[in-house]
């Protein structure tokens, strides 16, 4: 069967790949990895989850709440009590939900940020993030057994679970409102209000920033914020090409800045009163100089290999440690369970930070950036050139490059290693990092990232300089590595 889980679960064409049969499949297969007795091993808890509670979430694309009602239906006639999202939730809000009940794990139904074509499986284990790849792996296991033994899901019918107590529905917004009021400074923001605007981009995300923001004073205009499956014809991702509705928002006078969330609210972009595309690069830097400085926090600082080094030069400032993973948020929930992290995110727009559950969360990125704009008592556009004046300039693009026919990743990594030009752009390359790809990092702390897909014939290409000139050599000498292995 072709279901395999990526960095962040499992995505399919709706009516493709992506079919009942195939989800309910897929859903025997959790239901027999979580009761197994392993299905724990590995993973960092501080408390002990009930092993028959789960947790099943939907975002707003195209069958998704009838995809949930079916992997409830499995997993209950598997014994286990399954709380349903009454309706469509970000996936941080049912992350939250599966550490607040207590549950063993959780199933969220959302392809987050691709096409409207998509639709997808996100596994959550009981700390409230991302599967383990190694969850994952026996999932896979199972289902692989489950086919070969001609094995079919257990089933039960949604009214009879209902009416056995088994399919609790429910509403995992109020207990995570009662979180974020944890974690973000509401007294701020009500002393400063803001007139701003958010852009769900039609996803899972709507609502939920203007909800808990009510009786604060700020003047909230949200777009996009209607159920359309189709997206808008666009993929629900919060980068610069796909926030030309925000964009014209803001310039209508609709609000002084925007900020934006994905298809399941997991990421975040944001736009200044001119805008401009703040990306998740800026973000997170400002969240960390807000955090330390206005805030007062500490712990470790923890970034991708594809994000900005603004964060290492700010962390070398406070005197705070930094540690660099491989692409993924997965990666950074390793640590936040092991170590005090204080801000952790990746490129991609997926950020948390400390006391938060260990995955990205684009609702509680954008209150924090209305926090910080608030409490700045200036405008996001001189939050970020001010930031660059201190830790700038930096400029970034990234591209993926098609290759005629793949390529081995061991073989492409080696060939970056060892054949490559002693400087780029006029800057020597002063080290070279394999932590994912391969990363040459110049004499002027610009750096070029090539990693080669494990999975598809692309060459992902990521390049910051200081100063746009630099970032088009970084990706012109990209394009010449895969026209020379084309």
């Amino acid at each position: 069967m072709t279901i395999h889980f990526g960095t962040d679960g499992w995505r399919a064409v709706i009516s493709d790949t992506f079919t009942f049969h195939n989800l309910r499949q897929l859903s025997q297969a959790i239901a027999d990895a979580v009761a197994s007795d392993t299905w724990t091993n590995g993973t960092v808890l501080e408390h002990t989850p009930d092993p028959h509670k789960m947790v099943v979430g939907f975002d707003t694309r195209f069958l998704s709440d009838r995809y949930a009602a079916e992997v409830a239906r499995v997993l209950a006639a598997n014994g286990f009590t399954v709380y349903l999202a009454q309706s469509d939730a970000p996936t941080p809000v049912i992350s939250h939900a599966v550490r607040n009940l207590n549950a063993i794990g959780g199933v969220m139904i959302t392809a987050s940020h691709n096409a409207p074509r998509y639709n997808g499986v996100k596994l959550k284990s009981a700390y409230g993030g991302s599967a383990l790849p190694e969850q994952c792996r026996r999932v896979e296991v199972y289902l692989n057994d489950n086919e070969q033994q001609g094995r079919g899901p257990n089933l039960m019918d949604f009214d009879q679970a209902r009416a056995q107590n088994l399919i609790y529905k429910f509403n995992p917004i109020p207990a995570y409102y009662e979180h974020l009021r944890t974690l973000i400074n509401f007294d701020a923001i009500a002393e400063n209000p803001q007139n701003f605007v958010v852009d769900s981009m039609f996803g899972s995300g709507r609502g939920v920033i203007k909800g808990i923001l009510q009786g604060s004073g700020c003047e909230i205009a949200e777009i996009r914020g209607e159920m359309n499956p189709g997206f808008g014809g666009v993929h629900p991702e919060p980068i610069g090409a796909y926030l030309r509705p925000l964009a014209g928002a803001i310039g209508a006078g609709m609000g002084c800045f925007g900020v934006a969330t994905d298809g399941d609210a997991d990421r975040i972009g944001a736009m200044d009163e001119h805008g401009n595309f703040v990306d998740p690069h800026k973000i997170m830097a400002l969240a960390l100089r807000h955090l330390v400085e206005k805030r007062g926090m500490t712990g470790t600082v923890v970034r991708t290999v594809s994000t900005t080094r603004m964060i290492d030069r700010l962390a070398k400032k406070y005197n705070l440690p930094l540690r660099e993973t491989p692409v993924g948020f997965n990666h950074i929930s390793d640590y936040m369970m092991k170590e005090s992290v204080l801000i952790g995110g990746e490129e991609s727009g997926g950020i948390s930070f400390l006391g938060h559950i260990p995955e990205g969360d684009g609702i509680l990125m954008g209150l924090l950036i209305i926090e910080m704009v608030a409490m700045a008592k200036t405008s996001l556009y001189e939050m970020v050139e001010d930031l660059q004046k201190e830790v700038g300039p930096v400029y970034y693009e990234r591209t993926d490059l098609r290759l005629k026919h793949p390529v081995e990743k061991r073989v492409m990594v080696e060939k970056l290693e060892n054949d490559h030009p002693a400087e780029i752009g006029g800057e020597r390359i002063v080290e070279i990092s394999k932590m994912d790809g391969v990363k040459y990092i110049f004499a002027d702390d610009s750096w070029l990232l090539i990693r080669p897909s494990g999975t598809e014939p692309v060459l992902r290409v990521y390049a910051e300089g200081r100063s746009e000139a630099m970032v088009k050599e970084l990706l012109k000498y990209g394009e010449t590595v895969a026209a020379s292995v084309s």
